[in-house]
């Protein structure tokens, strides 16, 4: 199955396809390889939740971090960002019942000349593989990507299945 989350990303300038990076103690993409082996990752007990009995609480609700690029087509810009100036409230809905919170999508130039797209979502269910299965079915989801896809350029070293490229996750500060 393809891993279309970020694309949704898109959707929202709050959708992409993502990787599970990492775990937050505190509250503050369909099924692809690297996607899964990250979701796996993260099932784990966060560390700061074993140091600091007292955060267990706020452990409860697992905040999973999502990080993943993608390349953005010069002429398609305007299009781009148009389309996130005005996310349909049906793919909203969909991402939020996905239990995706926090999402944002930036645009830069990097060195290269090349224009890219960085997404960030973090998620907060119990089965991230088939909150992100039911939204790659979701016939309004599938339509927009239909809008956003033609605008991207995925990155030749993502992982297989894969949309966008999923992201390691190296720091974090609550």
């Amino acid at each position: 199955m393809k891993m279309y989350f970020p694309r949704l990303l898109t959707v929202a300038a709050t959708l992409g396809l993502g990787i599970v990076v990492g775990l937050a103690c505190s509250q503050s993409q369909r099924d692809g390889a690297g996607q899964a082996a990250a979701a796996d990752a993260a099932e784990e007990t966060p560390a700061c939740c074993e140091k600091q009995p007292a955060s267990r609480e706020k452990c409860a609700k697992k905040v999973r971090r999502f990080g993943s690029v993608i390349g953005l087509k010069r002429e398609s810009v305007d299009r781009y960002v148009e389309l996130h100036a005005a996310v349909w409230p049906t793919v909203q809905k969909q991402i939020s019942g996905s239990n995706i919170q926090n999402y944002s999508i930036y645009m830069g130039e990097l060195d290269d000349g090349n224009l890219y797209l960085f997404s960030y979502f973090e998620y907060t269910g119990d089965d991230f593989k088939a909150d992100m299965a039911r939204m790659a079915e979701d016939p309004e989801t599938q339509r927009w990507w239909k809008e956003t896809d033609p605008l991207q350029i995925p990155l030749k070293n993502r992982a297989e299945g894969d949309h966008w490229m999923s992201m390691k996750e190296v720091f974090h500060q609550d």
